[in-house]
């Protein structure tokens, strides 16, 4: 069965975040743990997450995500930033407990002119740090596009990172088309090829999610910008080939591209119709 959703806010409460899932036809979804921009996390309300688990049992609901903060640098150069970006991810991953079972995805971070090694090493470290092997929860690293001096935007990259992490059944990726295609991994053309070479550097094992977005750029641009599902450079053709592939095809897709509740039911309808399992 197809697992699709979209990004949708917190702030309105888990159930309700349940309830406009299913109002657009989705069967997952994401959501930011706190302000995307800040630090600061809505306290949790038990009995509404209980509320929001009684959707996803009684309606068959994939894994959910959990979204890191945008802000967060777990490999800045400067030592406050990086125990901060350790500080909210250890919590975090305590409060996504409340939802057992589901994925926490971020973003590796920018080395800012350390260099790759520095950068992959602050990585590791903070990892080693708050995962334990009492959660339930698998982090996600999220593949990047490569602009600035983003690490993950290569799957060596990646491979370093999971290589150094002691609970690697704790560790995982999510694979955001847009990214990739901007990163230089050509997904239209070439979709077998770089699954195949996902799984040689990194190990399809370790491929949990993908990020299903089109992209504003053309192939190999380092930039970041998300379009509309076959309003892009990626198309609806590309987008067809990846939700059926056998290496992805049961795994939950997220839509993160620039639309309302609407456009994302509108873009869940293509999909369906595209998918052929």
């Amino acid at each position: 069965m197809l697992k699709i959703g979209c990004h949708l806010s917190v702030s309105k409460g888990y159930e309700a975040m349940g309830k406009d899932a299913l109002s657009i036809g989705a069967n997952t979804f994401q959501f930011f743990t706190r302000n995307p921009r800040g630090s600061k996390a809505k306290e949790i309300d038990i009995e509404d997450v209980e509320r929001l688990i009684k959707i996803m049992k009684e309606n068959k609901f994939g894994k959910l995500i959990g979204h890191a903060p945008y802000t967060l640098n777990i490999c800045s150069a400067e030592e406050r930033t990086r125990e901060f970006a350790r500080e909210v991810i250890e919590e975090d991953l305590r409060r996504m407990e409340n939802l057992p079972g589901n994925y926490y995805n971020f973003h590796p971070g920018s080395h800012l002119g350390q260099g790759i090694e520095t950068g992959t090493d602050y990585i590791v470290n903070v990892l080693n740090k708050v995962l334990t092997s009492e959660q339930t929860t698998v982090v996600l690293l999220e593949t990047m596009s490569g602009k600035g001096t983003e690490i993950g935007r290569t799957f060596e990259e990646l491979k370093k990172i999971i290589d150094g992490v002691y609970l690697k059944e704790k560790i995982g990726v999510c694979l955001d088309t847009c990214h990739v295609y901007d990163s230089g991994y050509d997904i239209v053309n070439n979709l077998d090829d770089v699954l195949k070479e996902f799984d040689h550097t990194v190990g399809i094992e370790y491929l949990h999610a993908v990020h299903l977005n089109d992209s504003k750029n053309p192939f190999s641009s380092h930039k970041d910008r998300h379009e509309n599902i076959g309003k892009g450079y990626i198309g609806l053709d590309a987008v067809e080939k990846i939700i059926n592939h056998p290496w992805l095809y049961n795994l939950p897709f997220f839509l993160e591209t620039p639309n309302d509740l609407k456009g994302h039911s509108e873009e869940i309808e293509i999909i369906k119709k595209l998918y052929r399992h």
